[in-house]
């Protein structure tokens, strides 16, 4: 892996960063190529081919990880055969469904099979590289207006196609009975004067956001001016904006909500030349606009969500139907992140896109975003876990895990998350969801969770076959997990996890204790005499993070213990004492200094998930009540689909 740097910024799931980390690695600055120069691609091109054609031959093939073999009749020939998507959906297998994978566990029959499938897929890749070159012949072969002609006409067919797409009237289903969406009075003045408080640190956030970064994706609070990351492209899509709604209308701060309406409705135009992150744009993006849709009802919301999920299609275009990280939103060009483990998809990112992609289905009466998360899943499934334990690296190409490295936070987190929240956001009738959530904290508790040397419960990170008793800021979210998911654990251990929540909220609120500003560092150690303490500079820093305030936010739902209240007070104390400036709020680079350095970033996930668990905590339980609503990652809250809902005339989804 390169160094920290060098990664995407992300509001939990990746790995931890350093706060001087939040600039973009990927310009786009591409000057529009000359006609002259088509040629010159296209040999560049030909050329291109040889050379992958050549590594797929010569370069020496792993043996160390397990082979994960997709059946060829089902995944292989339909993507490279055909050179295209099998199906309308364009995922891996017939209909998306995961067909023909299996897995081979040795033996000489197995082997020799193995051997004459891979030759099978050589032959196939030899004639796909044969069939381009000829095609990049014939190309040579024509002049300049003919190619100026074909290039022209291809402009013209995607422009129509997308104003089709994009024109498309999405079918009228029934809204999902919504309680809870606002009010929530507390009703001790106490707890209401703290919650308005949390709204007035919403109201600075926002307003200076809406003063000096409009338009942009964040704010630099001490610049007073616009910023952005790579897993934006670089464009100006106004993510603090969307972001940003939901919490707005649960405060019941309607005339903000307004404006970043007017602002989608005016300005939010997916069809830039951006390359940008699937996971974080599925959860920031389309999560909150459909969070939006659900509150208000505003179709705007609807209709963007649909446009913004169609440009998102291109990324599953894999041999193995496991999506790319980021996608070109123009072109629909997808590729991994450069440091991930060889070329690998990261298990939280393609983990994380069940409760959106359910929703998707459900709102268009278009199956395909469903059946491309229930192919991931269905993969999942019949592949080895080490231990029982998903790695965090999984290749798109050839199905093979990456490194084996496990993790709760950081690269795994919200995979886990959304298990469990498939099987509530179904109504609790996916109990393939909740099985493998069950089977997959089995393997956690076991492996991963330990009790430190004064008592406390850590969850650490499972490395090439030894654990490191590190945890992050980004696995602070367990606690509040394992809470939501006692009620309907196996084995009657639904006071187990209730127990396990609260101590991991326990460790999380000692991480926050032992600093100096009160406020979590990134990472803490638990070595030797050290415990829920970081050692290293590049961990001390405290970036806005939601993690420990959402567990605090389910375990005081789920036991009304008034802890978790103070907590979360003091934690809310320290963030408007430490991280307010004049332009918004920052994020602080050593939680252990009494005059600690700013970042100069508000991130989008503060106004998203930070502030809006905050004003959650201090609010009645009438306010989006858990029975009804499920909290995708970003903290965005999605209605549970009842199963009379599910099977509606016209909308195919679960039928």
């Amino acid at each position: 892996m390169s160094s920290p740097a060098l990664l995407p910024v992300s509001s939990r799931r990746l790995a931890a960063l350093s706060p001087s980390s939040a600039v973009s690695f990927y310009p786009h600055h591409r000057a529009t190529l000359r006609l002259s120069e088509k040629f010159i691609l296209l040999l560049i091109l030909s050329a291109f081919i040889t050379l992958c054609f050549g590594a797929i031959f010569f370069l020496p093939d792993s043996s160390k990880h397990r082979r994960f073999d997709l059946g060829l009749q089902d995944v292989l020939i339909p993507h490279v055969e055909q050179g295209r998507p099998a199906g309308r959906d364009g995922s891996a297998g017939p209909q998306g469904g995961g067909g023909g994978v299996m897995v081979h566990g040795g033996g000489e029959e197995h082997q020799h099979r193995h051997r004459e499938e891979e030759e099978q897929l050589r032959k196939m890749i030899r004639a796909d590289h044969e069939r381009a070159l000829e095609e990049a012949k014939e190309k040579l072969k024509k002049s300049k207006d003919q190619i100026r002609a074909e290039i022209q006409t291809e402009k013209n067919r995607v422009v129509q196609d997308m104003k089709k797409r994009e024109g498309k009237q999405l079918p009228r289903v029934p809204i999902p009975k919504l309680v809870g969406i606002n009010n929530g009075d507390p009703g001790d003045p106490d707890t209401r004067e703290k919650q308005e408080k949390i709204k007035e640190m919403m109201k600075h956030a926002w307003g200076n956001y809406r003063q000096y970064a409009w338009g942009h994706n964040e704010l630099k609070p001490l610049s007073r001016k616009g910023h952005t990351t790579n897993i934006f492209g670089n464009s100006q899509l106004g993510a603090t904006i969307v972001d940003a709604l939901d919490t707005l209308y649960i405060m019941g701060l309607f005339d903000e909500f307004r404006d970043g309406k007017e602002w989608i409705e005016k300005n939010l135009d997916f069809s830039v030349n951006a390359e940008v992150s699937v996971f974080e744009v599925n959860i920031r993006f389309i999560g909150g606009l459909l969070a939006a849709y659900y509150l208000s009802g505003e179709e705007v919301f609807k209709q963007k969500a649909a446009q913004l999920a169609e440009k998102l299609l291109p990324s599953f275009n894999t041999p193995t139907g496991i999506p790319w990280a980021m996608v070109n939103l123009k072109s629909g060009v997808g590729r991994n992140w450069g440091w991930a483990s060889a070329g690998s998809s990261i298990l939280s990112e393609f983990g994380t896109l069940h409760l959106e992609f359910v929703h998707l289905s459900y709102l268009t009466g278009d199956p395909t975003y469903y059946k491309k998360v229930l192919h991931i899943r269905k993969l999942l499934q019949k592949m080895d876990r080490p231990n029982g334990l998903y790695p965090n690296y999984l290749n798109p190409r050839t199905g093979r895990w990456g490194q084996h490295h496990t993790s709760v936070g950081g690269l795994g987190d919200s995979f886990y998350e959304y298990l469990l929240k498939a099987w509530l956001v179904s109504d609790k009738t996916d109990t393939e969801a909740r099985k493998m959530y069950d089977d997959a904290m089995q393997a956690i508790e076991k492996h991963l969770i330990k009790k430190s040397n004064t008592g406390l419960t850590f969850i650490g990170e499972w490395k090439n076959g030894h654990l490191e008793r590190k945890m992050g800021h980004l696995t602070c979210f367990a606690g509040g997990m394992f809470a939501l998911g006692a009620d309907g654990s196996p084995d009657d251990k639904a006071g187990h996890y209730l127990q396990l929540g609260a101590e991991i909220a326990h460790t999380c609120h000692q991480s926050y204790d032992r600093t100096v500003l009160k406020l979590g560092p990134e990472a803490f150690k638990f070595d030797g005499g050290t415990e829920a303490v970081a050692l290293r500079q590049n961990e001390k820093y405290y970036i806005l993070r939601p993690e420990v305030i959402e567990t605090y936010w389910y375990m005081w739902r789920f036991t009304h213990d008034p802890k978790y209240r103070q907590w979360g007070w003091e934690a809310a104390q320290a963030i408007d004492k430490y991280c307010r400036v004049i332009g918004g709020f920052s994020g602080v680079k050593d939680v252990y200094s009494s005059s600690p350095a700013y970042d100069d970033v508000q991130q989008s996930f503060f106004l998203a998930e930070t502030l809006k668990y905050l004003y959650l905590l201090f609010s009645s339980d009438d306010l989006l009540p858990l029975d009804y609503w499920v909290f995708n990652t970003e903290a965005h809250p999605l209605p549970v689909l009842r199963s009379m809902n599910t099977t509606l005339s016209g909308n195919v989804v679960f039928q």
